[in-house]
């Protein structure tokens, strides 16, 4: 890190969360309503007001697509009031699982994530290949080109424990039948999620959730961001993207990329200072969603930061008395 870099420090770290907690409890006066874009358009706002209001120079680099694809939160958009702050590139996604959300299930969360200036991988919004376990794991313990039976071995003989007593997270799609299959007659135990693949990556990282592997296939997006969680607590996560059309090939070549088989590592997904932060909107095996009640309402959130590697939970109680309880509690 240069010099000119200021630290991004425990402060901001915090204040970070309050922009998952804005997003949070917006999308929480949508959920159960049946309309996803209602949802998401609200916590996109709150969330956007939240990143104007830090004293940083950031510029989002994983957002809510181009320029002229999204009123708000565009990649590319400057958000934060101190011009001359901190130089860092912001990755977000104010409701990860907006369908999820609107029909009342689980694992929907706001997520943002802040890395010094190049520090997370400059990707097209396209599909990655991605496997990932948690921390205390040896180096290399499960590989994205080994099959699943003996990235499951492998794991089972690292955590000192059976195949059977595993339990994987895989995406509930058709592309994973095959997937599926193979887990299951290596004798491995699934949790199919519905939506959300962000959620499944980074409960690998948590031993409260219970998950030991994720595998699958889901958004280059939300492998970033959920990297940039495993990096700041030491987990392992391997990617590789998924070019099915000339136009995202060359939505990768405008990147520079050439080798379009690459196999990232979490290194080149994200490196240097990062910092990360995830509120629930609905519950999950990580996080509780939101809780309404008359006069407020409360959150559950995590926030990490590579530099210590602190996993700090944090239970807010919102009063809607106060200015910004009735800006974010009304939605």
């Amino acid at each position: 890190m240069s010099a000119a870099m200021p630290t991004m420090d425990r402060n901001l770290a915090l204040e970070a969360v309050r922009a998952t907690e804005g997003a949070a409890l917006a999308a929480s006066r949508q959920m159960g309503r049946g309309d996803e874009r209602a949802a998401d358009q609200a916590a996109i706002a709150a969330m956007h007001a939240a990143l104007c209001g830090l004293d940083i120079a950031g510029t989002v680099v994983i957002g809510e697509g181009e320029q002229d694809q999204a009123p708000l939160l565009y990649i590319g958009e400057r958000l934060g009031a101190g011009r001359d702050g901190p130089l860092m590139d912001i990755a977000v996604d104010p409701l990860e699982g907006n369908t999820t959300c609107a029909k009342g299930g689980d694992n929907a969360m706001a997520v943002v994530a802040m890395a010094e200036h190049g520090g997370f991988l400059d990707t097209p919004d396209v599909y990655m290949d991605k496997i990932a376990v948690g921390p205390h794991l040896p180096s290399g313990v499960v590989d994205l080109d080994e099959t699943p039976v003996n990235n499951l071995r492998n794991l089972a003989k690292a955590k000192k424990v059976e195949i059977a007593d595993l339990l994987i997270c895989i995406l509930d799609r058709p592309r994973h039948e095959e997937l599926i299959a193979k887990v299951r007659e290596a004798g491995a135990r699934i949790i199919q999620i519905t939506d959300g693949d962000l959620s499944g990556v980074i409960a690998t990282a948590h031993p409260q959730a219970g998950i030991d592997m994720y595998m699958g296939r889901g958004g280059a997006y939300q492998g970033v961001l959920a990297g940039a969680a495993l990096y700041c607590v030491g987990g392992q996560m391997q990617g590789r993207l998924v070019l099915r059309s000339d136009s995202e090939r060359n939505a990768a070549r405008r990147r520079g990329m050439t080798d379009f088989d690459r196999k990232y590592q979490l290194t080149d997904l994200v490196h240097g200072e990062v910092m990360f932060a995830v509120t629930g909107v609905t519950d999950g095996p990580m996080l509780r969603g939101v809780r309404r009640y008359k006069g407020g309402a409360t959150t559950h959130s995590m926030v990490v930061r590579s530099k210590s590697g602190t996993v700090r939970y944090i239970e807010a109680h919102h009063n809607s008395a106060s200015r910004a309880g009735l800006d974010w509690l009304a939605g």
